[in-house]
């Protein structure tokens, strides 16, 4: 078995049994937690698979943003402690419509699959196209996308997540709604 196999199986065993966990567990946060490992493989896959650009999008979208805006969300709107248990479907229930419904999403996707007619290339269209594809680096996409915007970017996304640790800060400090039933002692 080459090297190259095994670091592929090993980020698919990884990625695989992060995902697995993330939907086993009844504790949302260390379900958020486990699915962002889980998206780090998905960027170690693209990585593995020479796809640089994706990978560093992945990490900066999946990983960043969006992780991020999911834990926030549920710090934010939990109102119930986390030992309260949802009992109406119980564990064997969930187990069977989480692999029935698995199923049907795979059957969809495979059915596409089959249905798409992709163009069929030759090895020699394939070395033709190869040799006259631009050289795209890291380097000149990332000025290509940023160049004379970068600066605005960083300071939107700093001012956004300023915004976003300022509405946290403000929606965690408990407040004492007054009841018009007991008298103010002031």
């Amino acid at each position: 078995m080459s090297l190259s196999l095994l670091i592929l199986l090993l980020i698919a065993l990884l990625t695989l049994a992060a995902t697995a966990a993330a939907f086993a567990l009844r504790n949302i946060i260390r379900s958020v937690l486990l699915l962002i490992a889980s998206w780090v493989g998905i960027a170690a896959f693209y990585l593995w698979a020479g796809a640089e650009f994706v990978a560093f999008a992945q990490i900066l979208v999946y990983v960043g943003a969006i992780s991020m805006i999911v834990l926030f969300g549920v710090v934010l709107t939990r109102r119930t402690p986390v030992s309260v248990a949802d009992t109406t479907v119980t564990p064997p229930k969930r187990a069977i419509l989480g692999i029935v419904t698995g199923g049907l999403v795979a059957l969809v996707i495979l059915w596409g699959i089959l249905r798409t007619d992709l163009p069929q290339t030759t090895a020699d269209a394939a070395t033709a196209a190869d040799a006259t594809a631009p050289a795209a680096t890291m380097r000149a996409l990332g000025l290509d996308l940023m160049g004379q915007y970068a600066g605005a970017v960083l300071i939107t996304g700093a001012l956004l997540t300023l915004a976003l640790l300022g509405a946290v800060i403000l929606a965690a400090q408990e407040r004492e709604i007054p009841n018009p039933e007991i008298p103010n002692p002031k």
